[in-house]
């Protein structure tokens, strides 16, 4: 089997294939175009590590920092127009697939600001105006789904705005999440807008699961402990899924439906592999099931295209065998809870992080550039 036959089987599951990653060069290059021509590439996935490495290489955003220099244009600023330019060009090129799809796919994905994931308003705020400076039906707009984040998601869903909803870790902050959707739609109804026009993803982080209960599994140090290695993440995410066709299935689901109202599709996220050991395509093959998306860096969408087993639906029906999974973890010793909480707070600080560090490169580059200018 040759490798567009493999990501064409995965495409045929149901499975929609997004990019885990977007920069300038890979627009400019022609990189993009050729994976959503050769590879099932759909949609696109972007944070703010992506952006921190993105405008850390190359000189492909050279000609728009020198245009901000000339403006005046500060720190903020110029990281603003810098991740938007690239997401609406983005969004651009996968027009044709959004149009095809219905609005389905060709979706392209910006993060608010990391620093603001504690504060419900001013997510809010920065979501209405991402919205706005991108300018495109394709956009989501991505809200981390922290507790001050729940609310930010219904409000920004009931402005008649799409959103990807992230850094999902735990079931039972998911099933949070679903209600914090039906309630958005429902206030976006009363608002008066079209169901039929709002998208939403719920991005459930799969690989980091594995890396934080493997430690623990290791630290324990019993038989029973090491034979549970690298069962979490899949478990939690077929878990996830069961949850996913529980409420979707719920009288007040049917009655969005019957206003147009489009399903918040499950979304795989982090499946790179963190552990070498491991197949380098376990968090696609065994997350395999028609309905959702996988959001994959080029890496991962290589190996599957090289060796990928596809074999059709691997999580239907796989809810009771997951929770078996869980009742061992918690037997062996590992504080389930605080592994979610755990990975919670890692999430938001490495954001925050690669926001800082993306402000520090910026600020260094247009630094550089007025030096330059004033020679």
């Amino acid at each position: 089997m040759n490798s567009t036959d493999r990501l064409a089987q995965l495409s045929a599951a149901g499975v929609s294939i997004w990019l885990d990653d977007l920069s300038r060069e890979r627009l400019e290059s022609g990189n993009l175009a050729e994976l959503i021509r050769d590879r099932h590439v759909v949609g696109v996935t972007t944070n703010p590590t992506i952006f921190a490495n993105a405008l850390s290489k190359g000189e492909s955003y050279d000609p728009q920092l020198r245009e901000l220099v000339a403006r005046g244009a500060d720190t903020d600023a110029a990281v603003r127009e810098f991740t938007t330019t690239d997401v609406r060009n983005a969004a651009d090129l996968f027009r044709d697939v959004y149009t095809a799809t219905n609005g389905v796919d060709g979706r392209v994905s910006i993060e608010v600001d990391p620093r603001l994931a504690r504060d419900t308003d001013k997510t809010v705020a920065e979501a209405k105006d991402l919205w706005k400076t991108v300018d495109r039906p394709n956009l989501l707009v991505k809200i981390p789904a922290t507790e001050e984040g729940l609310p930010a998601i219904t409000r920004t869903l009931a402005e008649g705005i799409s959103v990807n909803v992230t850094l999902i870790f735990s079931v039972e902050r998911y099933r949070a999440v679903i209600d914090a959707f039906f309630a958005g739609l429902e206030q976006a109804k009363a608002n008066g807008h079209d169901l039929r026009g709002i998208h939403s993803v719920a991005s459930f982080f799969v690989s980091r699961v594995d890396a934080e209960v493997d430690k623990r599994l290791a630290a324990i140090g019993t038989d029973e402990a090491t034979a549970l290695r690298g069962e979490a993440a899949i478990a939690n995410a077929r878990l996830a899924y069961s949850a996913f066709e529980e409420l979707f299935s719920s009288e007040r689901w049917q009655a969005l439906v019957k206003e147009g109202a489009n399903p918040q599709r499950p979304l795989w996220a982090s499946t790179g592999v963190k552990d070498p050991s491991y197949s380098d395509t376990r968090y696609v093959d065994q997350l395999v099931v028609s309905g959702v998306v996988n959001t994959m860096p080029e890496k991962t969408i290589d190996a599957v295209a090289d060796h990928a087993e596809i074999t059709g639906d691997t999580v239907t029906g796989t809810g009771e065998q997951a929770k078996a999974v869980f009742d061992k973890l918690s037997a062996a010793g590992v504080d389930i809870t605080d592994v979610f909480l755990t990975l919670e707070n890692e999430g938001v600080e490495k954001f925050e992080k690669s926001w800082t560090e993306l402000l520090d490169t910026v600020t260094g580059q247009l630094e550089k550039a007025k030096g330059g200018a004033a020679e």
